[in-house]
C-alpha cells in the first residue's frame, strides 16, 4: 500500500491489526481500507471477529498491534482526550439499538446534543425534528420505544447516530430481528442517508447477499483475517473457497426468501 492515510484518501485504513482475548486470537492481522463517502460492508461467519473489528474502529477497544488511520490520524496510540476528539467524527448504530426505554423518541435522539453540545433548547428541538423527518419518523417524537415497531426503533437509533452530524457512520448488524420487508426498508434508509449526508459508512451485516445491493465495497472476514475485499462484483466473482462456502451456506439458510431469487443472486 502506498497510502499513508492523508485527508483525501480512504476514511479508514487498517493495517495488520491483531487482538487476542486470553488464548484466542480474534483479530489475526486484519488489513482493510474503507473509502470515503462509500458503504463498506463487513461479512463473514459468526465468531470470525467482525464486531470486535468494529469496536476497534470506533475506539472502544485497543489492538495488541497494528495501525488504524481515521481521516489520516493514526489512532491506536492516542491518549483519551485525543480519542474523544476523533470520536466526534463517528455516529454509531448498535445492534440492539440501545435506546433508553424511559425516554421519548425526541429525548432519545436529543440526548447526544444535550450531553455534548452548547446548542440552545430551540436549536436542539429544530435539529431533532429535522432528523426525525429525514428518517421517516415525523410526528413520532412523543412516543416511547416500547410503542414503536422494530423498524421504527431502528430508525430512532439511526436518527440518534446522525444527530451530531458525523462524517463516519458505523453500523453493527442494523437489521437484527427484522423481517425481510423491514430489513429491505432499513437497508434503503441506510443507503439514502449515507448519500444525503455524504457519509463514509462501515457496516457489519449478516444479510448476505441482500445487503450487497446497497454496498459499494464488501470485505469478507474469516478466522480473524480479511480474506477478500473489493467492489461487490469483485468479491462475488472471487475464487476464495471460504467465501464461496459462506455464501452457499447463507443461501441455504435463507428460508424466508424464494430460493430461486437467492440462487440467482449467488450464481453471478
Amino acid at each position: 500500500m502506498t497510502h499513508n492515510g492523508t485527508k483525501d484518501g480512504p476514511a479508514i485504513i487498517v493495517r495488520e491489526l491483531r487482538r487476542r482475548f486470553g488464548k484466542q486470537q480474534v483479530l489475526d492481522g486484519v488489513t482493510l481500507e474503507c473509502p470515503r463517502n462509500q458503504i463498506t460492508t463487513i461479512v463473514g461467519p459468526s465468531g470470525c471477529g467482525k464486531t470486535v473489528l468494529l469496536k476497534h474502529l470506533n475506539l472502544l477497544l485497543r489492538p495488541d498491534s497494528g495501525q488504524i488511520f481515521i481521516d489520516g490520524i493514526e489512532v491506536t496510540r492516542l491518549n483519551s482526550r485525543a480519542i474523544d476528539s476523533v470520536r466526534e467524527k463517528f455516529g454509531m448504530l448498535f445492534q440492539a439499538g440501545a435506546l433508553f426505554d424511559s425516554m421519548s423518541v425526541f429525548d432519545n435522539v436529543a440526548f447526544p446534543l444535550v450531553e455534548k453540545s452548547n446548542l440552545t433548547r430551540d436549536e436542539i428541538r429544530a435539529r431533532v425534528l429535522e432528523i426525525l423527518r429525514q428518517v421517516g419518523l415525523e410526528g413520532m417524537e412523543e412516543k416511547y420505544p416500547s410503542e414503536l415497531s422494530g423498524g421504527m426503533q431502528k430508525r430512532t437509533a439511526l436518527a440518534r447516530a446522525l444527530i451530531r452530524r458525523p462524517s463516519i457512520l458505523m453500523l453493527d448488524e442494523p437489521t437484527t430481528g427484522l423481517d425481510p420487508t423491514r430489513t429491505t426498508a432499513i437497508h434503503q434508509l441506510v443507503r439514502s442517508t449515507q448519500q444525503r449526508f455524504g457519509l463514509s459508512a462501515v457496516m457489519v451485516s449478516h444479510d448476505v447477499p441482500q445487503v450487497f445491493a446497497i454496498s459499494d465495497r464488501v470485505a469478507f472476514m474469516h478466522a480473524g483475517k480479511i480474506e477478500v475485499s473489493g467492489t461487490v462484483d469483485e468479491v462475488m466473482s472471487s475464487e476464495n473457497e471460504n467465501f464461496k462456502r459462506f455464501l452457499a451456506g447463507r443461501a441455504a439458510g435463507e428460508e424466508e426468501r424464494p430460493s430461486s431469487q437467492v440462487v440467482a443472486t449467488v450464481g453471478r
